[in-house]
């Protein structure tokens, strides 16, 4: 079972190449050897700062305001999933697997940025129904740690509560099963009490 951080979204979209062009033509501003052995001085210099416009001073290429839009989205949601995932590990000690684990998207600037996490824990019953309702409340504080749980936060959650309350059957039905075996017990003699006594064990 995971704790999973919000659905992760999809920013952008596919890049689409242009339709290849056909054998023989060149773009004007073209710079192969063929164009530029037949250009003048003055249209390879027009060429040349043609080529340079959409680079910035050092050399990788500038964003469109569109693309910085979806880089500053992206770099929102990578810091929104990553809080919510160091949540959950924070109050997850002694049922955690594993660490976060990420899934990334590239953004237009070709960076990787985090759009979806979860971290696995386990939901596992314990030994006694001690141990299993410790676990339970563990489990639960684990999954709804982020300010805002999310879907499967809330699905762990609930099933952590299920398993709590069946611990809490089990520690009831061991008491009533103890004190049935006292009402019930009838010594033999004055010395049974004593010793027969300490051999029962509810808690076991």
């Amino acid at each position: 079972m995971s704790i999973s951080a919000t659905t992760a979204a999809n920013y952008g979209s596919a890049y689409s190449p242009p339709a290849s062009r056909l054998a023989g033509s060149c773009d004007p501003g073209c710079q192969c050897r063929r164009c530029l052995a037949g250009s003048t001085p003055g249209q390879q210099a027009s060429a040349s700062a043609a080529s340079g416009a959409g680079r910035s001073q050092n050399g990788t290429a500038t964003l469109s305001e569109e693309e910085e839009k979806q880089v500053a989205q992206l770099k929102a949601r990578d810091s929104e999933v990553r809080a919510h995932e160091q949540a959950h590990m924070a109050a997850a000690s002694g049922v955690s697997v594993s660490g976060p684990s990420y899934s990334y998207q590239q953004g237009p600037d070709g960076k990787r940025y985090a759009v979806g996490g979860h971290v696995n824990i386990d939901v596992s019953p314990g030994r006694t129904p001690e141990d299993t309702l410790r676990k339970a409340q563990a489990v639960q504080r684990a999954a709804l740690a982020p300010a805002e749980p999310s879907g499967q936060d809330q699905a762990v959650a609930a099933q952590a509560r299920q398993m709590a309350l069946q611990a809490m059957a089990e520690q009831a039905a061991a008491r009533q099963a103890g004190n049935s075996i006292e009402k019930t017990y009838q010594p033999q003699d004055s010395t049974a009490p004593a010793l027969q006594g300490r051999g029962i064990d509810t808690q076991a």
